[in-house]
């Protein structure tokens, strides 16, 4: 059966060759590991139990883990060694279950996270996406699933176009979003701080793209106010290969935009918001994809 599962609509037969989000229909994951370098209610002390799927159906130019978001490392596995995952990192002491693009595999993952409820896994679950959904993966994954930690990453849809392909990402990401908070509503936490069920929208700013940022933030909490968490985040790390074909943004943040940025959203009066201090982080916050955790 062809595949028009994502926003890409590919109609690609995935059980034969790879669709827009770079893999076939197969389960692949790359790393299932604890994480710890989430927001601090999602990672705390003790770590995020973080799964991460090969491929992606954004692909942006700019991707920090291209490596598996091309879907160029992976190992196969079936829904029921998924499931025997989320076990093995409960027995790790993972505060949740932490999905990191499961958009291209959502029947297969939300079967996978139902069979480990009813068999009494008792850990948030998080899925981790770029924000580019459809109705189709939504109607999937937002039964199973406590914790959203989407992006929001362009207003413009010029921008849109240009760093990954999807003229159509505000419209999409807005409409998905709208269903992500009406169905969860406002962020809890348990006595330690550790969020047990919300919505955080994160924001990666790219360079010379400060007034969209804006346009972000003014958007998300003029829609929203405090009934999510922001995310604002200078963490751009540029590929080498930018330099060549995308040389505007083949450079960090600057950290007076950061900066900008950030006094913007006070002034609007954003208070339930993330930031990020210290300037760009390093690249060694982006985990081997080497197979950990994967195989038994």
């Amino acid at each position: 059966m062809n595949c028009n599962l994502c926003p890409r609509k590919c109609n690609t037969d995935r059980s034969v060759k790879i669709g827009a989000c770079g893999t076939g229909e197969t389960l692949r994951v790359a790393r299932a590991a604890l994480h710890f370098w989430e927001e601090p209610c999602i990672s705390g002390e003790e770590g995020s139990g973080a799964v991460f799927f090969s491929g992606c159906t954004l692909g942006c130019v700019y991707c920090q883990n291209g490596e598996i978001s091309r879907g160029k490392s992976g190992i196969e596995i079936t829904p029921n060694r998924l499931t025997e995952i989320f076990f093995e990192l409960k027995a790790r002491g993972a505060n949740n279950i932490n999905l990191v693009t499961p958009d291209h595999y959502a029947e297969k993952v939300a079967d996978a996270v139902s069979a480990a409820k009813q068999a009494g896994l008792e850990r948030p679950i998080i899925v981790n996406t770029g924000g580019y959904l459809s109705d189709e993966i939504l109607d999937l994954l937002l039964p199973v699933t406590d914790i959203w930690l989407t992006d929001f990453k362009y207003m413009s849809a010029d921008l849109a176009l240009r760093y990954s392909r999807a003229r159509d990402y505000p419209e999409v990401a807005a409409g998905a979003l709208d269903r992500i908070v009406s169905a969860v509503g406002v962020p809890k936490y348990d006595r330690r701080g550790m969020m047990t069920k919300g919505v955080i929208v994160r924001h990666l700013m790219l360079p010379g793209c400060l007034d969209d940022s804006k346009s972000v933030v003014r958007y998300l909490y003029g829609k929203y106010g405090d009934g999510i968490v922001l995310s604002l985040m200078n963490q751009y790390t540029p590929p080498e290969y930018l330099k060549d074909i995308y040389p505007e943004i083949a450079m960090a943040v600057p950290e007076d935009d950061y900066e900008a940025l950030i006094d913007y959203a006070l002034d609007l009066g954003v208070e339930n918001a993330y930031i990020q201090e210290g300037g760009t982080v390093s690249e060694s916050f982006i985990p081997a994809f080497d197979g950990t955790g994967v195989l038994r």
